[in-house]
């Protein structure tokens, strides 16, 4: 049986199942005390060092009703592995330290059966992270109720590619039974990412960030498919799921226009820094959390 490691577990974030177990419920309550919206049929969650973006992913987990849920998608941006479209896991088993999660062997040959995907070499798929931080959430959020995962791994997609793929996976994103994950940060600030776009007319340098990233997420909000490829390409914000994020607006707005999928209303529930920048020589990435729902 092939199983992906869980390889950065004991860095990015703890490989003690009882810390990590711990720490989940933790930020999982605390986002329990807020408003919620849900149950998710989607969520946009981040994908850093878990004392980072941790608890602000739990706002977007808490949303989630397990049982509902059988299949869960994760579209996760490729850092490392030049892709122009999408790839596939050749693996059977994901390891976290809460437990494994099993891949759905046949919808993953379904969609290979498409023609459409390449596949990951089990070393690109160690060496990604943006689907492994979804997972011990995953793991925790779901319990003991079976369920399979289906990653997929997003490449610099064209706006073209972004609407093909949305398509075709518009289907099982209408399915009651999918849920989906979209994995993303927002804005990596600072000489060290080459973005350093400010503008004073809103205050320091972390709310000129806030701002931008805000002006993303309400198109985002709004479900907006070509109005959030605009903004890209005018601000050159460094999201880096923002082709997973195109890809699940497309698919929405496909489902919703074949009539498989009732109208969707999609919300923020939290955004944070990883710190406040206030010096050209700083550096910051900003995390934010949202939801998915079909009434």
């Amino acid at each position: 049986m092939s199983v992906r490691k869980a390889t950065h577990g004991g860095s990015w974030y703890s490989d003690s199942q009882s810390k990590l177990d711990s720490q989940l419920s933790s930020w999982l309550a605390t986002a329990a005390k807020s408003s919620a919206h849900g149950p998710a049929k989607a969520i946009i969650s981040p994908h850093a060092g878990y004392s980072y973006s941790g608890p602000v992913a739990g706002f977007a987990y808490q949303q989630i009703d397990p049982e509902s849920v059988e299949r869960v998608f994760v579209l996760g941006p490729s850092h490392h592995f030049y892709l122009a479209g999408c790839a596939l896991s050749r693996c059977e088993t994901y390891a976290t330290p809460l437990g494994d999660l099993r891949l759905d062997r046949p919808l993953i040959a379904e969609l290979r059966g498409t023609g459409e995907f390449e596949e990951m070499s089990l070393r690109v798929d160690e060496e990604e992270h943006s689907i492994e931080l979804q997972l011990p959430y995953i793991r925790k959020v779901m319990g003991n109720r079976p369920f399979t995962l289906v990653p997929i791994l997003v490449g610099s997609l064209s706006t073209e590619r972004e609407a093909h793929y949305g398509q075709l996976l518009s289907k099982y994103l209408a399915d009651p039974r999918n849920l989906f994950v979209i994995s993303s940060d927002f804005c990596h600030w600072g000489s060290r990412f080459n973005y350093t776009f400010a503008d004073k007319r809103h205050g320091a340098i972390h709310e000129s960030i806030e701002h931008l990233d805000r002006q993303g997420m309400s198109l985002i909000e709004q479900l907006d498919a070509p109005g959030f490829a605009t903004y890209l390409k005018k601000y050159r914000n460094t999201i880096c799921g923002r082709h997973p994020i195109a890809v699940l607006l497309h698919a929405v707005r496909h489902a919703t226009a074949d009539g498989s999928l009732a109208p969707s209303s999609l919300k923020f529930l939290q955004y944070a820094q990883s710190s406040a920048v206030t010096d050209e020589r700083d550096s910051s990435v900003s995390y934010a959390a949202a939801s998915l729902v079909v009434p």
